[in-house]
């Protein structure tokens, strides 16, 4: 026998899936019924023999890796950038909305996550998925582990996230140091103590949380990780979990990347149009100066693969002082960032993105009957874009989304219908349909956003200008009826499909201070981006 390697096998059903492994002398090592499949462990000889076997619907996948998503760098003030103190102020805490955190779990140490302002537990249940996966008798229910049993966080990282999202320390100021400091919070530990997991454990991970979701209220789920795709959104098997969760009523937050700022890095599963994905901002060291706030270089750029604008929105992500162990493995590789209060600093779209997921805790407090598709729609429409002296923006909606967060616009927001229209997850998930977004690129490499008309259709100057200004037709598009485009040939599984790294932004941008983050830029004249176009009938991701 040879060496076996981790793979992810999908069925019709999970019972399919799981004979199918056992048939062939593979290993089952664990069930994502969420998508339908088991987690295997195979060698050459017996992955051969599965690939050759007859089971309906049978898809491989590697286990692929996921790395969390951050860098280090020095502080700022990011619950009041993002205008979420002033509602602290009035009792929007996030008080009664849980967030799970898929991360390394959180520090034994509580500290500011021990209680909310109301004395009530902040963490309700961990759950240790790696334990789980290496121990399979292991068990551990919501009673058995709660608050008061932690699991340890060994890395740093998940701690350091759930503080963003509901610390209820009180800095000098007298504000939160927290964006949602009355919400709840439940631990999923995915990343082991270097800061690394395995698609299987996130996807266990998420499907525990839907499990869950009514037991703790769990309304949202922060990713603050991820991995470059390999696939279209719905052949990845951590794209299908993500929309899962979202078709269960879980609005899922997660980091774009730190792959920037090269258009196409957004990583999985923030490359899932149905999701909220964050990029990053700073306020390069001048909190409180909106005028200095700039793109975060390392911020990862869209558009998608399959022409989806991401990221929708950005969140404060450059040197963010959060508390974190002082033991973890990121405290003793980088000293020089830990703080004398168990405070760490660090930069990322997993901090913008945990900054987000608490600003969605404030919504839900208010607006506790909003589906996750709303909740998008009110974020963007809230948002501020950075714009430049003349009024155009100054970054692309490829970089910036519809701009950054602004968390006491969104709650006391009422826009509707603006997210994910003509998406639909159940048959993307059920693979009778998948869709493309409206991105595409030129001759001269410069993306745009093509019009459902075969009319010139400009909003603004500048980059911005040239990149709204849609034009004739695209000779690789086929239209079909209304909105829908298909995308000829684009969509191959396997070797088949290729992941260029030819693309090159234009030159006609600049990095630079001095944008002012304003509310109600409109991008075009009558098209929202965030429409999905249709690619329907037959699977066109199981063909050669």
């Amino acid at each position: 026998m040879g060496v076996r390697q981790d793979y992810i096998v999908q069925a019709e059903s999970v019972e399919v899936a799981r004979s199918a492994v056992v048939r062939v002398g593979g290993v089952v090592t664990g069930d994502l019924s969420i998508i339908r499949a088991v987690g295997a462990a195979l060698d050459d000889r017996e992955l051969e023999a599965l690939r050759a076997s007859d089971v309906p619907r049978l898809r491989i996948f590697d286990d692929s890796p996921v790395q969390a998503s951050s860098n280090h760098l020095p502080e700022t003030n990011y619950p009041s950038e993002v205008a979420a103190s002033k509602l602290h102020v009035g009792g929007v805490t996030g008080r009664g909305v849980t967030v799970a955190v898929l991360d390394s779990g959180v520090w034994s140490t509580l500290g500011p996550l021990q209680t909310t302002p109301y004395q009530t537990p902040h963490v309700l249940a961990q759950y240790d998925v790696i334990q789980a996966r290496l121990q399979p008798t292991y068990s551990q229910t919501a009673a058995q582990q709660n608050y008061s049993r932690s699991i340890d966080d060994l890395f740093g990282h998940g701690t350091h996230i759930s503080s963003i999202i509901a610390s209820s320390g009180v800095a000098t100021t007298g504000n939160f140091q927290g964006v949602a400091p009355g919400g709840n919070l439940v631990s999923v530990r995915v990343l082991d103590s270097t800061g690394a997991g395995r698609y299987f454990d996130v996807i266990a991970g998420i499907g525990w949380v839907v499990k869950e979701k009514s037991r703790y209220n769990i309304r949202v789920i922060n990713l603050s990780l991820g991995a470059p795709p390999q696939s279209p959104y719905w052949d990845d098997p951590l794209d299908q979990a993500v929309m899962a969760a979202w078709g269960a009523g879980i609005v899922v937050v997660t980091a774009a990347g730190n792959r920037g700022p090269q258009p196409m890095t957004i990583n999985a599963p923030g490359n899932v149009p149905y999701v909220i994905t964050v990029g990053a901002v700073t306020d390069a060291y001048h909190p409180m100066q909106p005028l200095q706030y700039q793109l975060a270089g390392f911020s990862s750029t869209g558009p998608t693969y399959e022409g989806f604008v991401k990221p929708e929105i950005v969140g404060m992500g450059g040197h963010i002082l959060a508390y974190a162990p002082n033991n973890g493995t990121l405290a003793q590789e980088f000293p020089q960032w830990l703080g004398p209060y168990d405070d760490f600093t660090m930069s990322g779209t997993s901090q913008a993105t945990a900054v987000v997921s608490g600003v969605v805790a404030l919504m839900l407090q208010v607006n506790p009957y909003l589906t996750p598709d709303q909740v998008k729609c009110r974020l963007m429409s809230a948002a501020h874009p950075a714009v430049n002296s003349k009024g155009n923006l100054a970054y692309t909606v490829f970089q910036q989304g519809s701009g950054l967060v602004n968390a006491h616009d969104a709650v006391y927001g009422s826009a509707t219908n603006c997210a994910n229209q003509g998406l639909n997850v159940a048959a993307d998930l059920a693979g009778t349909q998948h869709f493309g977004g409206r991105a595409n690129r030129d001759s001269n490499g410069n993306y745009y956003i093509m019009s459902d008309q075969k009319t010139t259709t400009c909003s603004g100057g500048g980059l911005i200008g040239a990149l709204l200004c849609v034009v004739k037709d695209v000779l690789s598009i086929i239209p079909l009826v209304g909105d829908g485009l298909l995308w000829n040939g684009s969509y191959t599984s396997g070797s088949g499909y290729t992941w260029s790294n030819g693309y090159t932004w234009s030159n006609g941008y600049t990095w630079s201070n001095g944008y002012t983050w304003s509310n109600g830029y409109t991008w075009s004249n009558g098209y929202t981006w965030s429409t999905g176009d249709t690619v329907t009938g037959t699977d066109l991701s199981s063909q050669p």
